[in-house]
């Protein structure tokens, strides 16, 4: 079993008190690459930490929604420094999030999230993408900017997946595939072709069923896969080595094992 997690926070606090034991472990559960998405500066930073001190683990970085009141001059140039260290293979994790209505205006949101758009295009690095409850102006960004990358955690319609399938993008699925009433992802899971497909934890967020409430890692993602390849007709084994191939060639990892 190969299992590639295109999508983990394992900076998160919630991975304190057994980070180091943890994340020693996981290559024996089947864990062959993780990439650690940043959220913040902080979290930008961690992620390449963890990179260089994990040889499976690779980073990206940016400034997640909640996040975009701080994207600066300043901290465009720290983003674009930190992508010069080793093993960062993209600008994320960006994008919209318009569910909570204490986050940064949409004007704020809309600003960072193309302007790390634009960033990415300039470093030729693929973008990992948020959108939660903003399909639309999503969607429309992405017309615009036309980036390589992967929409993660992916939560739209059909519809939108083709349309997202379209530009070019990949499509990131988790846990919610395995959520009883997740119509769409599981709809979506069926329809999306196989190599344009990642696998993703959202690590400590959104473990599946039968594990859902508890912290979730990367060697839960065999539920997912479980769940995705049944509603395939293919085997797990065949759907996470795609899986770990798709995630390689959108991050250009495997130019880096050579």
């Amino acid at each position: 079993m190969s299992i590639f997690d295109s999508h983990a926070h394992y900076d998160d606090d919630a991975f304190d008190a057994d980070r180091e034991s943890l994340l020693a472990d996981l290559p024996k559960r089947g864990v062959s690459g993780v990439v650690n998405a940043g959220a913040s500066l902080a979290g930008s930073r961690a992620s390449v930490a963890l990179a260089k001190a994990y040889p499976y683990f690779y980073a990206a970085v940016g400034l997640h929604p909640e996040f975009a009141s701080d994207w600066t001059e300043a901290s465009k140039s720290e983003i674009a420094a930190l992508t010069k260290q080793p093993k960062v293979v993209a600008i994320g994790e960006i994008g919209l999030d318009y569910h909570y209505e204490e986050a940064p205006s949409r004007e704020v949101q809309r600003r960072a999230f193309e302007e790390q758009l634009m960033l990415a295009e300039q470093l030729s690095l693929p973008v990992i993408v948020h959108d939660r409850d903003a399909h639309g102006d999503t969607m429309e960004i992405l017309r615009k900017h036309r980036p390589k990358g992967v929409l993660h955690c992916f939560s739209g319609s059909p519809e939108t997946a083709q349309e997202a399938l379209a530009l070019g993008m990949y499509l990131g699925l988790g846990g919610a595939v395995t959520f009883k009433n997740a119509k769409k992802a599981k709809a979506v899971a069926e329809m999306v072709p196989l190599d344009r497909l990642l696998l993703e934890t959202d690590a400590p967020y959104m473990a599946p069923v039968p594990l859902r409430g508890n912290r979730c890692d990367s060697s839960m993602i065999r539920y997912v896969a479980k769940e995705i390849a049944q509603r395939r007709e293919i085997s797990v084994e065949t759907l996470l080595r795609c899986c770990e191939e798709n995630a390689k060639r959108l991050f250009r990892i495997s130019d880096m094992q050579k």
